[in-house]
């Protein structure tokens, strides 16, 4: 098979690499450094691979590289850094939910899709995001907390920038 060469624009940065049209989105990841992107079951039944492609969170091992050419790839690594942390991810730590922490980036990418279409999620709506992704060491107890605890804060961040907008412009518009 003839190397193709594909643009995979990851966390904001833009990668030409040449690949084998049969190396998967998570080979290709793995390859260029993103090991935050785990190598689990590589047939989509355990989340560990999950990225955000264009918005949309799916398992890099059901996608050829080839397919994400030209589409914006967040790992969870892009979401946030170590002086920085996205709130899901500081909820993470702040709750204990990793343990092996093998399922976490894959949980995040999950937990940041539900999150960003709704802030007041239930208990069963969490469990529903995250039922693709498998966690063999928690239990879920924890991150099922963590995902409620970034809901709040999220949820407590929009409401101080609203405030700070409305004071703004005098209040009432």
């Amino acid at each position: 098979m003839q190397p193709r060469v594909v643009t995979l624009n990851v966390n904001g940065r833009q990668h030409r690499v040449a690949l084998a049209p049969n190396v998967t989105l998570l080979q290709a990841l793995r390859d260029l450094g993103y090991t935050d992107v785990k190598s689990g079951c590589e047939k989509g039944d355990c989340g560990a691979c999950a990225v955000l492609l264009d918005g949309k969170a799916i398992n890099s091992c059901l996608v050829l590289a080839w397919q994400a050419e030209g589409a914006e790839i967040v790992t969870d690594a892009g979401l946030g850094t170590m002086d920085n942390p996205h709130p899901i991810q500081e909820a993470f730590a702040d709750a204990g939910a990793a343990q092996c922490g093998y399922c976490t980036p894959g949980m995040i990418i999950s937990a940041k899709v539900l999150l960003d279409r709704n802030l007041h999620p239930t208990e069963d709506e969490i469990r529903e995001a995250i039922s693709g992704n498998l966690c063999r060491c928690t239990g879920y107890g924890q991150i099922i907390k963590a995902i409620q605890m970034a809901a709040e804060r999220m949820q407590d961040a929009g409401s101080r920038m609203q405030e700070a907008g409305s004071k703004e412009t005098g209040g009432e518009r």
